[in-house]
């Protein structure tokens, strides 16, 4: 889903991240224990492109532990595997914060000792104690990848404000979407005046049918690698990942970020957790608070510029990173924001509605 590779920054990476484990004023590392005392491996399932293997190899020079990792591209998916057999296969997973409820319940992850996480402290109180796991019991807040409105200036020259603009028969051909449902629909909810999370069957109704509307505008769906129809050109639109528009604006500064009047369509909060039942709870745990490391954190960012809650690492990104509006979302416009969250059983008509739209 998140997928968005710099080579150049990953060939820096390889030769920059081996000593990362010892750096940042706010490190805290657990007393080591010798490496024969580890597991030999444990096994990581993640979206894809979003840790870089550098990161992976450096944790495996600290502790001995190779970390085998496995890519998946939605939350269905991953969740989906997880209950055909997964539990057993894998030890530490990232979960979106919508689908994190469910997988309590399904008995999917297990609580996370923060004793054995001193760098959760690192992490911004905008990102904690939000409603899909109070307390973060469960989850450990990774990295934010809220879909943004991403417009190339130089094309569209009509000012865009809202999510209604984007309707404009001018426009035909001329967006690409994310081809993940939630956000998009969430847009369209929002569009005509109700919450993200709307379940209610008329509401529904009417952001399908604002939907119809936008369809002859879409040219491109393309949740791997979205930022490439607006670098070269195809599309003058995107509603994208973050990450991506913010690759985008490097390419090409003409591109600028639009916060639409009706609010962010797709704010989630990406966790990692521990399977439950994993027969290596202590090695899940090191490999967690290592990722949380400033200066680990900071690596992940510079490869893959989602927007950080991780507040040590802040003061180690490069200005580039800072000043670049799709990455760094202010923390206050975070917490200020709607998160997509479960809709239960209404997530069917949430799948026939996106089957429909995209035919």
């Amino acid at each position: 889903m998140k997928r968005i590779l710099s080579l150049v920054m990953m060939v820096l990476l390889a030769f920059g991240v081996v000593s990362l484990g010892g750096c940042g004023a706010s490190t805290s590392t657990p007393t080591p224990t010798p490496k024969e005392a580890y597991a030999e491996q444990i096994s990581f399932f993640q979206w894809t492109e979003y840790t870089p293997q550098s990161v992976l190899d450096s944790f495996k020079q600290k502790y001995g532990i190779t970390v085998k990792m496995t890519n998946f591209s939605s939350n269905e998916e991953m969740i989906a595997k997880l209950q055909a057999g997964g539990l057993s296969e894998y030890d530490v997973v990232v979960p979106s914060n919508y689908a994190v409820k469910g997988m309590i319940a399904q008995n999917l992850i297990q609580p996370i000792n923060k004793d054995n996480v001193p760098n959760f402290k690192n992490l911004d109180d905008s990102f904690l104690n939000r409603n899909y796991d109070p307390g973060n019991k469960y989850t450990v807040p990774y990295l934010s990848s809220p879909v943004v409105l991403a417009v190339n200036t130089k094309k569209v020259t009509k000012p865009i404000t809202s999510y209604n603009d984007l309707l404009d028969p001018a426009l035909k051909d001329q967006i690409v979407v994310v081809d993940d449902e939630r956000p998009i629909i969430g847009a369209a909810l929002l569009a005509t005046g109700h919450s993200l999370n709307d379940t209610n069957e008329n509401d529904l109704k009417e952001a399908e049918d604002w939907l119809k509307k936008l369809r002859p505008n879409i040219k491109v769906f393309d949740s791997d690698s979205p930022k490439t129809a607006l670098i070269n050109g195809e599309c003058s639109i995107g509603l994208i990942y973050n990450g991506e528009a913010a690759l985008a604006i490097k390419e090409n500064p003409d591109i600028k970020i639009v916060w639409p009047k009706e609010g962010i369509s797709g704010l989630t909060i990406d966790n990692l957790s521990i399977v439950k039942g994993t027969k290596h709870e202590k090695e899940a745990e090191l490999f967690i608070n290592y990722i949380l490391d400033p200066a680990v954190s900071k690596s992940i960012s510079d490869a893959y510029p989602y927007t950080n809650p991780n507040k040590a690492a802040h003061s180690l990104l490069p200005q580039s990173y800072l000043d670049n509006s799709a990455s760094n979302i202010p923390f206050d416009k975070i917490k200020n924001s709607e998160l997509l969250d479960d809709v239960g059983a209404s997530l069917s008509q949430f799948d026939r509605i996106w089957t429909e739209f995209k035919g």
